[in-house]
This record gives C-alpha cells, sequence and structure tokens, in this order.
C-alpha cells in the first residue's frame, strides 16, 4: 500500500507574517491519519514554518535547491542549508524549467545532490499543451523521468509528481483518465529503468489546477497516490478539504 501524499507548493506567495497565519489555520492537518501531508512555502518562511509544525506530523518541503554544497552562488539555497530545516525538497518544477532554464541534467545534478544530503525529494514532470496536441506527451514525460534518474538508486525518499503545463495555474485541469494514465506511463517507465517491484512503491502526484472540488477525480485513479498542489494550498479550507478526501478515499 502507498502511503498518499499531499504537498503544498506555496511558489512565490506569502510574506513571512502571512505564512504563520496560513499555517495555523492548517495545524488542524495534524488531525488527518493515513495521509503524508507537506508544506512548501518560500525559503524565507521555512524557519517560521517550522517552529509551528515541529510538534505535528505536518512535514516541511523547500521548492528547489542548488546542487553545491556551499561556495560563490549569489542567491542560491544549499543541500546543507535546508537538510537542518527540511524533510523534503521540489526539484524539475515546469517554472524552474520555462523560466530559469534548468535542463533534464541540471535536474539530475540536483537530485544526488539532495539524497547525498538525506533530503526527500518531489520530481516535476510534465509537457506543454503544444506537445499533448501533437502526440509528444509520452516522448516528453519518459525523456524526463529517464534524465531525471540518471544514475539514481531508487528509494522512497523519491516521489514524482506529474504536472501537466498546460494545467498549471490555468484553472484547466486534466481528467482523472488522462492524469492517470500519464501517470501510468511514468510508473512503467520507471518499472523499465529499475524493476517492477521499484514502479509499484514509488509514489506519483499529480498537479495542475488541483482543488478540494476536483481532487476526489485524481486521488480514486489507481496510479494516483495524491497531489501537488498549488494555488489551492494557499487557501487553509481548500487544502485541508483536499486532505480530508484523499484520506477517506484512498483508506476505505
Amino acid at each position: 500500500m502507498r502511503t498518499p501524499i499531499i504537498a503544498g507548493n506555496w511558489k512565490m506567495n506569502k510574506t513571512a507574517d502571512e505564512a504563520v497565519t496560513l499555517v495555523r489555520d492548517l495545524l488542524k492537518l495534524d488531525d488527518i491519519n493515513g495521509v503524508e501531508k507537506v508544506l512548501c512555502p518560500p525559503f524565507i518562511s521555512l524557519t517560521s514554518v517550522k517552529a509551528l509544525i515541529d510538534n505535528t506530523r505536518i512535514k516541511l518541503g523547500a521548492q528547489n535547491m542548488y546542487y553545491e554544497e556551499k561556495g560563490a552562488y549569489t542567491g542560491e539555497i544549499a543541500p546543507t542549508m535546508l537538510k537542518e530545516l527540511c524533510e523534503y525538497v521540489i526539484l524539475g518544477h515546469s517554472e524552474r524549467r520555462g523560466y530559469f532554464g534548468e535542463t533534464d541534467e541540471i535536474v539530475n545534478k540536483k537530485i544526488h545532490a539532495a539524497l547525498k544530503y538525506g533530503l526527500k525529494i518531489m520530481i516535476c514532470v510534465g509537457e506543454v499543451l503544444e506537445e499533448r496536441e501533437s502526440g509528444k506527451t509520452e516522448a516528453v514525460i519518459t525523456r524526463q523521468v529517464n534524465g531525471a534518474l540518471v544514475d539514481v538508486d531508487l528509494t522512497d525518499d523519491i516521489v514524482i509528481a506529474y504536472e501537466p503545463i498546460w494545467a498549471i495555474g490555468t484553472g484547466k485541469a486534466a481528467s482523472g483518465e488522462i492524469a492517470n494514465e500519464t501517470c501510468g506511463l511514468i510508473r512503467s517507465t520507471v518499472a523499465q529503468l529499475y524493476d517492477s517491484a521499484r514502479a509499484g512503491a514509488i509514489r506519483i502526484q499529480y498537479g495542475g489546477s488541483v482543488n478540494s472540488a476536483n481532487i476526489a477525480e485524481f486521488i480514486a485513479q489507481p496510479d494516483i497516490d495524491g497531489a501537488l498542489v498549488g494555488g489551492a494550498s494557499l487557501k487553509a479550507d481548500d487544502f485541508i478539504g483536499i486532505v480530508e478526501q484523499t484520506a477517506r478515499i484512498k483508506n476505505t
């Protein structure tokens, strides 16, 4: 049985004070069993959020990191800095790939660095609308999964998130069937890279305009083990509703 995982990616939202206010409203997540809960605020709020959730089962994640452990890399955050604060880190998000030019090779270097320092990882993969419409989804997804996992020892510390770029922040979520089909493609790609046992064990999230109104459609699918939530994670009631429905559907 794969434990469902719901993570909230706050992206570039919430000041440090606003983060404290939101997390206080999210503390009731600790009462929900059967789901792993992860909050991923901006770097400036990691310390204050950690202080609030330290005695709970809510986990903390960062949104990105660099692959060097220290050095003259102005503005970057090292895995050595994150390991004192976080359990998780998001790597390869489409916004990092699209806006900041991160390649599959860079994502792979970050994954190796994160694992070296004991960080768990949510690896993001996904295609743009043009690639979806031209039938290139399989090629893009398999390339990204293969590229991310070069020479990686696949363990329970790795989660893969399928985030169709055409559905991120657009309000246009993929259907449950489409999302599950692509998550199944990710699982079969992992099986080819490793073996069926590890493919069956790895958790795969869906992300892309997920909210409390549509989470049931995704979480009921057999190859979807959770969600990487964007905008809805900034609304306490919506995010709690997503976790509650996930717990109910996956644990019945």
